[in-house]
């Protein structure tokens, strides 16, 4: 079962590769990007899409990066309290026996 979720994978990754270098190839337009403070130099098409793509994904990461603080501090406490319950009830548990001992 494990070596067919890896074929999956590299089957999938191969995939994705084939077709980043499809897009690649067929976007080789040089494009001059003109911000209204900044002109970049003139680099193709791909370059300047997948230089965006990368910024968004790294922009996307920083945000949740306060939403997935959160959630770990959430899910800590939630564990100690489990342990404090955990613990209180086996010597509740303990302290039934030795009553009815």
């Amino acid at each position: 079962m494990r070596w067919i979720k890896g074929l999956i994978l590299a089957v999938i990754l191969l995939i994705v590769v084939l077709v980043g270098i499809l897009f690649a190839v067929n976007n080789q337009q040089t494009v001059a990007l003109n911000l209204i403070w900044l002109e970049l130099p003139a680099v193709s098409l791909s370059v300047w899409l997948l230089a965006t793509l990368v910024f968004g994904v790294v922009l996307g990461m920083l945000a949740m990066l306060g939403v997935y603080v959160r959630l770990k501090a959430t899910l800590a406490r939630s564990q100690r309290q489990n342990k404090q319950q955990r613990k209180e009830l086996d010597s509740l548990r303990t302290q039934e026996f030795k009553e009815l001992a």
